[in-house]
């Protein structure tokens, strides 16, 4: 049985500086997928040699922050002393946890040189207790990411969160959780089950596609039902089209959000704000100065 589609909408603007950024979740419909709670679709773009300023050291906690690079280079900073670069096709994860202060700027892949820029940032949100950890933090490039190749030539799916048959990411999981990109041919399609009872959604970052018999354009977000049943992809164009596809059990914990803090009461909220005025988050050092 196909999954049915609850939903589709587009994002709104959210543009930081020059960046062009779509806010996908959340949105008018969905606060949250499964622990997903926050979606920005960093549009394409040719960059003609000028540097993005980056969104600047800010504060996090009680959520971990997935940057997914499809081109260009993502380089970090926390407060925890981590400093990486993510080129194209790589991805950066770190647990808040407790509290930390990040920066990450997203520029033209110095590996590539076609100037090209294009991302997506998730926030998933921590169980209480893992909110309650120290942070962590993960650099996976591209040849990194685990891929599942499909029979014939038809395309893949990179496991970015989760797993996908015998496919396992190298990111955590602290509940049953995924997040996939698929990647399909032209004249070709792809089926996957869900599971009953999980959250579900898929964005098309690229070309329109058809899920479930239905199309859907490209820059759309679709969720679905929660019933266990099957999402079929077709693409039907002259050229491969891609899917972002994510989710898992729904979070059932209370949820208070403010800013850069995901919490489970308000008085968690209060907490983390407390905190960071007292600095108890650190300090980063980088090229930029001293924060």
């Amino acid at each position: 049985m196909k999954k049915k589609t609850s939903f589709s909408t587009i994002g709104q603007r959210a543009d930081i500086g020059n960046i062009t950024i779509y806010r996908m979740l959340a949105n008018r419909y969905a606060d949250k997928v499964g622990p997903f709670v926050f979606l920005d679709h960093i549009a394409p773009k040719v960059n003609e040699g000028l540097k993005n300023s980056g969104t600047g050291a800010h504060p996090h906690r009680g959520i971990a922050t997935l940057t997914y690079v499809i081109d260009g280079e993502v380089e970090h900073f926390d407060s925890r002393g981590n400093h990486q670069r993510v080129h194209s096709g790589g991805i950066q994860w770190m647990k808040a946890g407790n509290g930390i202060l990040h920066d990450e700027t997203l520029n033209a892949d110095s590996h590539e040189g076609n100037n090209l820029t294009h991302a997506f940032q998730f926030w998933i949100n921590l169980p209480s207790k893992i909110k309650a950890e120290e942070p962590e933090y993960l650099a996976i490039q591209s040849s990194e990411v685990p891929k599942k190749i499909f029979p014939d030539d038809s395309g893949w799916l990179k496991v970015i969160v989760g797993n996908y048959l015998d496919t396992n990411s190298r990111i955590p999981n602290y509940s049953e959780q995924f997040l996939f990109h698929i990647h399909l041919e032209a004249g070709k399609n792809f089926t996957i089950t869900i599971d009953d009872k999980i959250e579900v959604a898929a964005f098309l970052p690229s070309r329109k596609t058809i899920l479930n018999d239905l199309e859907f354009q490209a820059g759309e977000f679709i969720e679905f039902d929660r019933v266990e049943g099957d999402i079929t992809l077709e693409n039907k164009g002259d050229e491969a089209t891609d899917v972002l596809l994510f989710g898992g059990e729904e979070y059932w914990e209370p949820i208070a959000a403010e800013g850069p803090f995901v919490m489970n009461s308000p008085s968690g909220i209060a907490e983390a704000y407390r905190d960071f005025y007292a600095g108890k988050y650190g300090t980063i050092d980088n090229q930029k100065g001293k924060v």
